[in-house]
């Protein structure tokens, strides 16, 4: 993917972004909320597009968590149609533009044929390195954790691991998204200010963006000025500022 970034602009080696919104942005126009979804997939395609030509290496997109299974069913039967389509229209495209498309939760309770898409974007795509593209699909920070955790005890229950060797970089090869940098800058749109059980490990230090803006609408002139906000604040992660008295 063709980098186009302003040269003097900072620009953020992993951005997160809770998407959110598609369903207000229905309702306002008297739709049902599968139709935003739907639209909420062309500001996808528009925003993969984007932080390519930012400079942006990883992207994370929060897609489905673990909480939606409590939608009513007809909502995340749609949501999986989606995933479905996007997968179907799109992975030839990700893939000859370099892109490799990765997906972070639990799988154990996804159905085969929603398995099968998610295996085989990745493993067309595995070899890509232009660009990271992540989908949070069937994910909860603390599902994550908690996941993580039994295979690290799993490990050292079977001799594999001495407790004592058991740190942050150690941890951090067992969460879904291992092998790429923690998050620098977590946008959330729709004007709702929390991170809702998303990314909690690799978002430690990460600095935070809510946009009062929905899904559907967020365009690359939002993602852009996002990344300018990121670029104009002072990350000191618990330090201080070398310039400060």
């Amino acid at each position: 993917m063709t980098e186009t970034a302003p040269a003097t602009l900072t620009v953020p080696s992993h951005v997160a972004i809770i998407m959110d919104g598609n369903g207000r942005w229905a309702k306002q126009r008297g739709r049902p909320r599968s139709f935003g979804h739907s639209k909420g997939v062309d500001a996808v395609r528009k925003t993969v597009e984007a932080a390519g030509k930012l400079g942006i290496r990883h992207l994370t997109l929060f897609s489905f968590s673990t909480e939606n299974w409590n939608r009513p069913a007809d909502e995340v039967g749609a949501l999986f149609e989606l995933l479905k389509r996007y997968v179907e229209a799109d992975l030839n495209t990700l893939d000859r533009r370099g892109v490799k498309v990765q997906v972070a939760g639990r799988r154990d309770d996804l159905s085969p044929d929603i398995l099968e898409i998610i295996e085989r974007a990745e493993r067309q795509t595995a070899d890509n390195t232009d660009f990271f593209l992540t989908i949070a699909f069937n994910y909860g920070g603390r599902d994550e954790i908690v996941r993580a955790c039994r295979s690290i005890a799993d490990d050292v229950a079977g001799g594999q691991i001495d407790p004592a060797r058991i740190d942050e970089a150690l941890f951090s090869t067992r969460v879904d998204t291992a092998g790429i940098p923690d998050v620098d800058l977590l946008i959330r749109t729709s004007g709702e200010q929390r991170i809702s059980n998303f990314l909690l490990w690799q978002a430690a230090y990460a600095e935070l963006l809510f946009l009062d803006v929905l899904w559907p609408d967020f365009s690359p002139a939002h993602l852009e000025g996002a990344v300018r906000e990121y670029a104009a604040r002072d990350r000191r992660y618990g330090g201080v500022n070398a310039g400060a008295a």
